[in-house]
C-alpha cells in the first residue's frame, strides 16, 4: 500500500517528470528539485559544491 507524504512537493504524485528544474549558473547543467532543496530552492544556482566555488574563484580571479 502506498502512503502519502506530508513533506513531497506539492502536486507531486510520483511523476518524476513534472517536478520543477532550474539551470546551473556555471555549468549550465539542469538541476531537477529535491527535497533537501525544497527551503532554499528559490536561492539555489549551482548544481554542486565544485560549481559553487569554482564560480566564486572565477569571480576573484578577475
Amino acid at each position: 500500500m502506498a502512503r502519502a507524504r506530508s513533506d513531497s512537493a506539492p502536486g507531486f504524485r510520483g511523476n518524476k517528470a513534472a517536478l520543477p528544474s532550474k539551470t546551473c549558473a556555471t555549468c549550465g547543467r539542469e538541476m531537477t528539485w529535491r527535497r533537501r532543496w525544497a527551503s532554499n530552492w528559490d536561492e539555489l544556482r549551482h548544481c554542486s559544491e565544485r560549481c559553487r566555488r569554482e564560480r566564486t574563484s572565477r569571480n576573484a580571479d578577475g
